[in-house]
């Protein structure tokens, strides 16, 4: 008995001793992504202005309306014209320079705040997150209720999967009356979407489904390996990730071009949005391509360094190993690269609307930088510059319900800019390095745009993260 209690005052002193190691780490995070804070930011907490003699690029056509004056006011583009005359608004001059809508990616992995400053300095003004847990509630709650600057934030659920489909990151779900459950609360604790997942039965995508109608609530899929491809294309599924798994689902890893269009025609049937997130796989070629060294290239200090102590890591020796026992694997995986920017021309050619989303934060993809690559992929498969852009601006806000009031430069929609000194249609690099953002009328200028670069790079949240990745092992499993 003694040697019970002696057991169990170890244990609560070591239980107190990570509380209170958490409370540490947590608040010295806290302190670390201060400079986030509006209530810090005077310059961040203006909302209307006149922007003078600026060039629009509205992306609800192919065009450039020159020598505009914009209104924003409260955060919306209240009116664009050749000159508005306004009494007490400050006037911004656009020195002739470009204005395009925020980039929007469309499917991320959020590790912590510091990324979202680094969306931003990349031009990205809206991001949907696609693995949800607590932590990104509260940053969405953080963001909407003004508290710190970020993009437009949404998040899917935990992602949804069969009971025979392990691992830690996803929800393993047994009955059709759990999956139920579970996409109620879903929605009621505030996630905006429910992501499915490659293990998912067909009864209980059926229940999540039906639930997610009477909810009200849309659906991001990852596609289910348990299902026909084909047979994944409900109304209430609002997009279908990732081009790798066309490849090795309905085509089998054979790249069957005649049996792709039958694919391409559901999408086009069904008007489905598609997010291809090429980049993520392009990046395993990287790996082979590059040696070790891509583990040390400038974008990956950016990365979250849970992120690239485990996943980065492991996902490079996973490669690693297999170009050392198969000589051909860097061939095999450039071929189906360029089979993916084939699906995406052909798609393009056909209608299909394409979502821009690059899977950042995992692996070696970096949050904010990665969009560029995803973009300029889809322009080497052949897209023209504006339908490029299209991706990453107004196609996604036909993709659900929430994104319906930004993509575009009209009247009526949230005040969220790029300015580039440059045109994008003309030359889609420009918009790696924007002169300045607004999100929501709030104009973030160079300085802090490199200030949140800078405080993103190598920054020392190793076991904040952890602590945080905890708290969804204990909260969502």
């Amino acid at each position: 008995m003694k040697y019970l209690k002696r057991v169990i005052k170890i244990i609560l002193a070591l239980l107190l001793m990570l509380t209170v190691a958490g409370i540490v780490f947590l608040a010295v995070d806290v302190y670390d992504t201060t400079y986030l804070k509006i209530k810090n930011n005077p310059s961040l907490k203006q909302t209307s202005y006149l922007i003078t003699n600026i060039n629009i690029v509205p992306m609800s056509k192919d065009t450039i309306l020159a020598h505009k004056t914009v209104w924003v006011k409260n955060g919306i583009i209240e009116k664009i014209a050749d000159s508005i005359v306004l009494e007490g608004t400050e006037i911004i001059d656009g020195e002739n320079k470009f204005l395009s809508p925020g980039l929007i990616d469309m499917h991320i992995h959020l590790w912590d705040k510091q990324e979202l400053g680094l969306y931003l300095a990349n031009g990205v003004t809206t991001i949907r997150n696609l693995w949800g847990y607590p932590m990104h509630l509260r940053i969405k709650k953080d963001i909407n209720d003004e508290n710190i600057i970020g993009p437009l934030f949404f998040t899917s659920s935990p992602k949804l999967t069969g009971k025979n489909d392990l691992g830690d990151d996803k929800v393993q779900i047994s009955t059709p009356e759990e999956a139920k459950r579970l996409v109620i609360a879903y929605k009621k604790r505030g996630f905006n979407f429910i992501k499915t997942y490659a293990g998912l039965p067909e009864n209980i995508e059926n229940a999540i489904i039906e639930q997610s109608i009477v909810s009200n609530i849309s659906i991001a899929a990852h596609p289910s390996r348990e299902i026909p491809y084909l047979n994944q294309f409900h109304p209430q599924i609002a997009s279908i990730e990732h081009a790798e798994e066309i490849v090795q689902q309905p085509l089998e890893y054979k790249l069957d071009s005649l049996k792709l269009e039958t694919i391409i025609q559901k999408f086009v049937s069904t008007k489905k949005s598609f997010c291809p997130t090429l980049t993520s796989y392009y990046k395993i070629f990287e790996m082979l391509e590059q040696g070790e060294n891509v583990l040390k290239s400038e974008p990956v200090h950016y990365i979250n360094p849970l992120i690239q102590m485990v996943d980065s890591k492991a996902q490079y020796n996973r490669w690693a190993n297999e170009k050392e026992n198969n000589s051909a694997i860097k061939a095999s995986i450039y071929k189906q690269h360029q089979f993916h920017l084939y699906i995406i021309k052909r798609m393009n050619e056909a209608g299909v609307n394409i979502i821009c989303g690059t899977d950042s934060g995992i692996g070696i993809t970096a949050p904010g930088y990665a969009i560029h690559q995803e973009l300029e992929l889809y322009k080497e498969a052949g897209l023209s510059n504006y339908e490029v852009l299209k991706t990453a601006t107004i196609n996604p806000s036909k993709t659900h319900k929430e994104l319906a009031q930004i993509g575009t430069i009209e009247n009526g929609k949230w005040a969220n800019f790029i300015v580039t000194s440059k045109n994008p249609l003309e030359d889609l690099s420009v918009l790696n390095n924007p002169e300045w953002v607004m999100i929501k009328g709030r104009k973030i200028n160079k300085k802090i745009l490199n200030q949140f670069t800078e405080n993103a790079r190598d920054r020392n949240n190793l076991v904040v993260t952890a602590f945080r990745y905890a708290e969804y092992l204990l909260v969502e499993k």
